[in-house]
């Protein structure tokens, strides 16, 4: 039971209360995913089963695309709803031509700091769980990609709000992209609601619920990377197996699927049996799979 499953994720749950979700469901043990949604977000969450855990570093989850509400006149200590509040603004005067002009800003390549309440690391510790003891320290400046900043919806008012669609490159921390709109028009912001709508190929119209959750669901390992596939004759199979590298024309010329002439492929003998990479004439297997 190898495979990949695109969950909805509600509200209210971690992305590691999913993963013991999808592992009952299912009766295995090895599970995981690749990347988390905090608590209150909602959206796309890829999961792997099985050995596809092992694919997780290949598989690509870019572009993201979300959906956010951003909250103007109050910030927040963890730069979404639930923190406490550091800060309130009367926002009555953010108009909705002022806020599309501020956009272009924040398209390409930019500058963002982490906030507190990230997953990474400082000196072995997660910074939110520093953040949790009160502890705050300096984070650098990390370079993200903005894909496009599209403006949905803008309600103005005391509190005005802007839905916004992002698609962006992984890193990206959409409450500090909230936080920092803000910024630049001089008003106190948080992100006040989330929902993840696509991580890669992986899109929420298609995103089951826990109720639709079968083996059957389970995406298909070489269909989730999109590599280029190729098959292989059992003498082929037995030498891969031992991670030997095989000639690739006699590989080449018995192909149905289109087929890597560079680059990276998956290779086929009944299940899926390696990834490999084209070395001259030879495939190179450097990741080995159990039958």
């Amino acid at each position: 039971m190898d495979g990949f499953l695109n969950i909805a994720k509600p509200a209210g749950m971690t992305s590691f209360d999913v993963v013991a979700r999808v592992k009952r469901a299912l009766s295995q043990k090895r599970v995981g995913h690749a990347g988390t949604l905090d608590p209150d977000a909602t959206g796309v969450l890829v999961i792997a089963v099985g050995q596809a855990t092992r694919l997780l570093p290949y598989l690509n989850t870019e572009p993201k695309i979300y959906r956010a509400l951003c909250g103007f006149g109050r910030a927040t200590s963890t730069e979404d709803a639930s923190g406490e509040t550091l800060e309130e603004a009367d926002a009555s005067g953010l108009g909705e031509k002022q806020l599309a002009d501020v956009l272009p800003k924040f398209i390409g390549e930019i500058s963002q700091v982490p906030p507190m309440v990230s997953a990474l690391h400082h000196q072995g510790q997660r910074l939110y769980d520093l953040a949790r003891q009160g502890i705050t320290v300096k984070r650098a400046a990390r370079t993200i990609t903005i894909h496009a900043l599209e403006l949905l919806k803008f309600t103005p008012g005391e509190r005005a709000s802007a839905e916004l669609r992002v698609t962006c490159g992984g890193g990206t921390y959409i409450r500090t992209l909230c936080k920092d709109l803000g910024l630049a028009l001089g008003l106190p912001a948080h992100m006040a609601t989330l929902d993840r709508e696509a991580v890669g190929e992986f899109r929420l119209e298609t995103a089951l619920a826990f109720d639709e959750i079968t083996p059957k669901a389970l995406i298909p390992m070489h269909d989730a990377l999109g590599w280029p596939t190729l098959t292989v004759d059992d003498a082929q199979a037995a030498d891969l197996k031992l991670g030997r590298s095989v000639p690739l024309t006699p590989i080449m010329g018995n192909q149905t699927r289109n087929s890597p002439l560079s680059g990276l492929g998956v290779v086929y003998n009944d299940r899926l049996l390696a990834l490999v990479r084209v070395e001259g004439e030879l495939l190179a297997p450097f990741k080995v799979f159990a039958g």
